[in-house]
C-alpha cells in the first residue's frame, strides 16, 4: 500500500500545469482516502508517503536552484530537496492521523482538515502554499467558477470532499458532487467585476538573461543596453520589465540611463515599470519595482520575502547558507504590508514581485483601488523545469480570485497576459528574448473573495469540523 500511496502522490502532479489534467487530483485523492479506509491504522504513514510522492515530484525543481545555480554539491542538493519534501509531507500525514483517530465523521472532518492543512502550510514559517490542490482546477475545471468566491483553498475543500464521496459514499452523495461541479460551471458566467476605462496597450519584456551571468559585473552594461534597446522598440502605453531587470542598486544606475527609459515611455504617452534593487539611507536593501515616464516616479517594495532566497532567518545559525549557495542580495528588508498602487498609464497598478503572487490573501490588499495586477518575476533559478508553468497557473488563480487581469513580465518565462477568467490570453515561449505586446483592460468592483479573502472558506471548514465533532460525540 505504501507504493500505491507514493505513486498516487507523484502522479497527482500531472493535474497541475504544464500537464493540466485537472480531474486527476480528484481521483488520486480518492485513491488515498480509499487506502486509508482499507488500512486505517496506517493512514498517517500512508499520508506521509503520499506527500513524499506529491511534493517530491511537484517541487523537484528546488534541486535545480540549489545545485545548478546555487552550486551546492549534488548529493547535498538531493538531500535538501528530499528533506523539504518530507517536511511538506507531514501535512497530509496529519490529515491521515485525524482520519485514524476520528473515522466516524471522516466525510466532514477529512476534507476540512485537508484544506486547513494547506492553509496552515500557506503561513507557517512565512508560508509555502505551492501545490495546494485547488490550483490544479485553474482555469479549465468547473470548480474554477468558485474561485472568485472562496479562493484556492475553498477549491481544495470542494475537491477533497468530492474525493471523499468517491472513496467512501458514492451512492449516497454522488448526485451532490455532480450538482456542485455543474453549479461551478454555471458560476463562470457571472461577471463579478466590470471594465473600467478604455483598453490600453502593454509591452511585457522578457530579457532572458541567464542566471549564471546575471550578477557578474562584466555583464551589467550589456544587460542594461539590451533592456534599453527593447524598451526603445516598445510602442505601448505601459511597458513592464522583470524582477531585478537592472542588476544595480537604484542609486548606482546612471541618471541618464533612467532618463532615457523615461523618455521612451513618454514618447508612447505612458509609463514603464522595472524591477530594480533599492537601498535606503539607513542601509536597508529592498527588492523593488519603480516607475518612470509621464507620471511621477513611484516605488513598490516587496513585502513577502523568500526565506533563504531573499533573507536568512535566524542569521547567526544559518548565515553560512548564503556563502554556500552564492545567493546575491540575500539580505533584503521587507516593504510595508500596505502600499498604494502605481498611478501609471491611466491605471492603478498593483505590483507584486515573484513569490508574492502565491499568497492570494495578500494580493487583494490593494483592491478595490487597483484596476490591474502586475507580477514581475525571475524564475531563471529553476531552469527548464515545471516551476515556471506552475507559477503561471498560480497567477491564473490570482486573476480569478481578484477579477483583475494579471500581467506577468519575467526574465526567462513565463511572460503572459491573463484574463479575469484565469485564461492565458498570450504567452511567450520560455528562454527566448522577446517582447509580448498586447491590449489590456482595467477593471473595477470586488469579487466576494476580494471582500472576504480566505475567511469564507475557513468558516465553511470550521463548520464542517464542528459538525464532525458533534456527530462523533453523538456516536459515542
Amino acid at each position: 500500500m505504501a507504493l500505491a500511496a507514493l505513486t498516487l502522490g507523484a502522479i497527482s502532479v500531472l493535474g497541475f500545469a504544464p500537464f493540466d489534467w485537472f480531474p486527476l487530483p480528484l481521483f488520486t485523492l480518492a485513491g488515498l482516502f480509499w487506502l486509508w479506509q482499507r488500512q486505517p491504522s496506517a493512514s498517517a504513514r500512508l499520508g506521509f508517503v503520499f506527500g513524499l510522492g506529491y511534493f517530491g515530484a511537484g517541487v523537484s525543481w528546488i534541486y535545480t536552484s540549489l545545485h545548478t545555480y546555487g552550486e551546492m554539491p549534488w548529493t547535498l542538493a538531493v538531500l535538501a530537496t528530499l528533506l523539504f519534501a518530507a517536511f511538506l509531507a507531514l501535512f497530509p500525514a496529519a490529515v491521515g492521523y485525524l482520519y485514524q483517530r476520528w473515522r466516524g465523521a471522516a466525510m466532514l472532518s477529512v476534507p476540512a482538515a485537508w484544506m486547513l492543512s494547506e492553509w496552515v502550510r500557506g503561513w507557517i514559517f512565512t508560508g509555502f502554499p505551492w501545490l495546494a490542490v485547488g490550483y490544479s482546477q485553474a482555469p479549465a475545471s468547473p470548480l474554477a467558477g468558485y474561485a472568485p468566491i472562496i479562493g484556492v483553498f475553498g477549491l481544495s475543500l470542494i475537491l477533497a470532499w468530492s474525493a471523499a464521496v468517491l472513496a467512501w459514499q458514492p451512492r449516497r452523495y454522488g448526485w451532490l458532487v455532480v450538482l456542485i461541479w455543474v453549479a461551478g460551471a454555471g458560476l463562470k458566467f457571472i461577471a463579478w467585476t466590470q471594465p473600467q476605462g478604455a483598453a490600453f496597450s502593454v509591452s511585457l519584456i522578457q530579457g532572458n538573461i541567464s542566471q549564471s551571468i546575471k550578477w557578474q559585473p562584466e555583464q551589467v552594461l550589456t544587460t542594461m543596453r539590451e533592456y534599453r534597446d527593447m524598451v526603445a522598440n516598445s510602442h505601448a502605453r505601459l511597458t513592464v520589465l522583470p524582477e531585478t531587470a537592472i542588476p544595480l542598486f537604484y542609486d548606482e544606475v546612471p541618471k541618464i540611463y533612467l532618463d532615457d527609459l523615461a523618455t521612451y515611455a513618454r514618447i508612447n504617452g505612458g509609463d514603464l515599470l522595472l524591477g530594480i534593487p533599492e537601498r535606503s539611507a539607513d542601509g536597508r536593501y529592498y527588492n523593488s519595482v519603480m516607475s518612470v515616464g509621464t507620471a511621477a516616479t513611484q516605488f513598490y517594495r516587496k513585502s513577502h520575502l523568500v526565506p533563504f532566497g531573499e533573507y536568512i532567518p535566524l542569521k547567526p545559525i544559518f548565515g553560512r547558507i548564503t556563502e554556500v549557495l552564492h545567493i546575491p542580495l540575500s539580505d533584503f528588508s521587507r516593504g510595508a504590508l500596505t502600499q498604494a498602487p502605481f498611478k501609471v498609464a491611466g491605471q492603478r497598478v498593483a505590483a507584486n514581485v515573484c513569490y508574492e503572487d502565491v499568497f492570494g490573501n495578500e494580493i487583494i490588499r490593494p483592491l478595490p483601488a487597483a484596476s490591474i495586477l502586475v507580477n514581475v518575476t525571475n524564475d531563471a533559478w529553476f531552469g527548464d523545469s515545471i516551476a515556471p508553468w506552475q507559477h503561471l497557473q498560480i497567477s491564473q488563480m490570482r486573476a480569478l480570485e481578484s477579477g483583475r487581469q494579471m500581467l506577468r513580465a519575467t526574465n526567462t518565462g513565463a511572460t503572459a497576459v491573463i484574463g479575469i477568467d484565469g485564461v492565458v490570453q498570450q504567452v511567450l515561449p520560455l528562454f527566448t528574448r522577446a517582447t509580448l505586446t498586447a491590449t489590456a483592460q482595467g477593471y473595477q468592483g470586488l469579487t466576494p473573495f476580494a471582500r472576504w479573502g480566505n475567511h469564507l472558506a475557513l468558516l465553511i471548514a470550521a463548520g464542517m469540523l464542528t459538525s464532525a465533532l458533534v456527530y462523533a460525540q453523538k456516536g459515542r
